[in-house]
């Protein structure tokens, strides 16, 4: 028995509950590496054209600003 068929047996045996852990982890494993590379390049990029990037508040002023001062 091939291990594709193997993987295919062994869902039978899994609780329907359980269906969208397995389906997000081979999601994970198909996924298309250069859109991920894109996504990620794209965040970094936002990131350093952020006027904001270089701006640190303190705890106090967080809360402050969140409104939990």
């Amino acid at each position: 028995m091939s291990e594709k068929e193997r993987v295919i047996q062994l869902l039978d045996d899994v609780p329907t509950y359980k269906m969208g852990y397995i389906l997000a982890y081979v999601q994970g494993l198909t996924a298309d590496e250069e859109a991920d590379d894109a996504f990620c390049e794209h965040l970094v990029e936002e990131y350093e054209n952020d006027p904001d990037k270089e701006q640190f508040l303190t705890l106090e002023e967080c809360k402050k600003e969140w409104g939990l001062a």
